[in-house]
């Protein structure tokens, strides 16, 4: 080997251990960033025998980030159904608790029986009112939880959308920084990072799949086929609903003009927050408002009056001047009231309980004004545990007591919750795994990189001693000359 060949060699061994040395000490500088990944010098052999860097690439897995992007939407809305019904367990009350609408009824129950026991005793009477005044106040309480709910996820999808919105800008710049450097052969790996970063945050907010086109061009879709992103962003729209009432139906969200959520879609989101949101608004909280209101009606019902000369109408449990709701009634619980005329506070006698007469004399039952009366107590507690007809839009029993209904009511509850609760686990622990097989592939490794970085010094040494005796010969070659 001449000595100009081998200065050629032992300079490119430099040069290929500097730029290898940088590469090393990028990764340790992005080591705590989950979404860095570990940079590579890609070197060949050069015609002259030496090394040399041709590129810097990325340590990549396209499944392992498949599986992570999917494991984070769905834990994203696996987690939104969890923290909705939380919230709603922790403002209905504990199923046991004695504040939960199934316990206020159980309560009433009670003191219905302590009452036909003692039908002359009007403590018991009022102890009576007081009863089923807990109940509609658990009711209303109930119901307005549920309200809450719908109104609380229909403004965190405004806050989801408008993240989308700005992630896909984000997208669009990354994404043409990545072209335009690929297209002149430039290093692009950090903005490949800040893109897959990118996708994975708008992950979270809906299921996305990403198709690679030529020259390092990403086409995004939603989870359901709707196209969020090819060449420029798609705008993601939603309007929010102000003011939620037990009738309200929220809107859709739309990608390019295409449903995604709601009845109405037509490509409808399978994961994601705004999957889960929709969920909770449309569904898990329209099922348990159904179930108020049929416990409302049961109640209605139950506790009606009924005359041979007059139609029947609300007794104890009233809507105003309402008739009996023959079917289920959107927003019954909560506009549910104890009549006024058997409420003592407001002048009016719990002994009509017991004779009847809240409509009027026409509903009468107790004739003779016998204080001992318990017929018609006794007819009022036999209804709480007679069967009779829900809505199967209720999720629960459609024939069953309204005692045993409410308290499959506080069960139904008591389950979805532990169901969303087991499921946001489980699919956390796949996101977990996920995560961790993707930073083990494509992370970086503290222990290797420092272990790399002496390699690398100790080739930077080797060629250094080269060159020193290169130039060593070529100065006693020169001095020969002279």
């Amino acid at each position: 080997m001449s000595l100009s060949l081998a200065l050629n060699t032992a300079r490119s061994s430099i040069l290929t251990t500097s730029a290898q040395v940088e590469a090393s000490a990028r990764n340790i500088a992005g080591a705590g960033d989950p979404s860095t990944s570990r940079k590579i010098a890609v070197t060949t052999t050069s015609a002259a025998g030496g090394a040399t860097v041709v590129q810097i690439s990325r340590a990549s897995d396209a499944a392992l980030y498949t599986r992570m992007i999917t494991a984070t939407s769905r834990t994203a809305e696996r987690q939104a159904v969890q923290d909705g019904l939380d919230r709603l367990q922790a403002a209905v009350g504990d199923p046991g608790g004695e504040t939960a609408p199934a316990a206020r009824l159980g309560a009433l129950s009670d003191a219905l029986v302590q009452y036909r026991n003692a039908p002359d005793e009007p403590a018991f009477g009022s102890a009576l009112v007081t009863a089923a005044q807990d109940l509609t106040a658990s009711l209303h309480a109930s119901a307005e939880a549920v309200l809450t709910l719908r109104r609380d996820a229909d403004q965190s999808m405004v806050r989801s959308v408008a993240r989308v919105n700005d992630l896909l800008k984000q997208f669009g710049v990354e994404n043409s920084a990545v072209i335009k450097g690929t297209a002149v052969g430039g290093d692009v790996t950090d903005a490949l990072d800040r893109r897959d970063a990118i996708v994975s945050q708008i992950s979270e907010e809906m299921g996305v799949s990403a198709v690679m086109r030529p020259g390092n061009d990403l086409v995004l879709y939603s989870d359901s086929g709707a196209t969020l992103f090819e060449t420029t962003a798609r705008t993601v729209t939603f309007q929010s609903t102000p003011v939620f009432d037990a009738q309200t139906v929220g809107n859709g969200v739309f990608v390019d003009g295409v449903a995604v959520t709601g009845d109405a879609a037509t490509m409808p989101l399978a994961s994601g927050r705004l999957a889960g949101l929709t969920t909770l608004r449309d569904s898990v909280a329209l099922t348990y408002q159904t179930q108020l209101d049929e416990t409302a009606r049961g109640l209605i019902a139950s506790f009606a009056e009924t005359s041979a000369s007059a139609p029947t109408r609300p007794g104890l449990f009233t809507v105003g001047d309402a008739d009996l709701a023959a079917e289920a009634t959107p927003g019954l619980a909560r506009r549910l009231a104890v009549a006024a005329a058997a409420d003592p506070a407001k002048g009016g006698s719990p002994s009509l309980l017991r004779d009847g007469g809240i409509n009027g004399s026409d509903y009468v039952v107790n004739a003779s004004g016998d204080p001992g009366f318990p017929d018609r107590l006794q007819a009022l507690s036999d209804a709480l545990t007679a069967g009779r007809s829900f809505d199967a839009a209720g999720d629960i029993a459609t024939s069953a007591s309204l005692i045993e209904y409410s308290t499959a009511s506080a069960g139904w509850l008591s389950a979805q919750r532990q169901a969303a609760t087991t499921s946001a686990a489980t699919e956390g622990a796949l996101l977990s795994h996920a995560s961790n097989a993707l930073s083990n592939a494509t992370g970086v490794n503290m222990d290797e990189e420092y272990a790399h970085q002496l390699e690398l010094e100790h080739s930077f040494q080797a060629s250094s001693k080269l060159m020193a005796i290169i130039n060593q010969l070529f100065d006693s070659l020169l001095a020969a000359i002279r």
